[in-house]
């Protein structure tokens, strides 16, 4: 089990960004979360079988039809998060 907490910066916030992430992550049976954040970035805790939250780092680089996304950063690596993938 891996848990990481990443910061996307670009054009990730009016794009549909999170309900794309929230999905993806569900879709591989992940745990965690991801919200907007006031600077213009989206963050998200991702908690799960290691492969699986390579998976989706490596999708969030690329992210829904009209986000540019910029760069995607590791910040921390919290406890794993348990319980549902939710947007906050």
């Amino acid at each position: 089990m891996q848990s990481l907490h990443i910061s996307i910066s670009g054009r990730v916030q009016g794009v549909g960004y999170r309900a794309w992430f929230l999905e993806k992550a569900r879709g591989l049976g992940l745990s965690g979360w991801v919200k907007n954040c006031d600077d213009g970035r989206v963050e998200a805790v991702i908690s799960g079988p290691y492969d699986k939250v390579e998976a989706l780092i490596l999708a969030a680089h690329q992210g829904p039809t009209f986000a540019r996304v910029d760069g995607v950063e590791r910040i921390g690596e919290p406890e794993v998060f348990e319980g549902p993938f939710e947007v906050r």
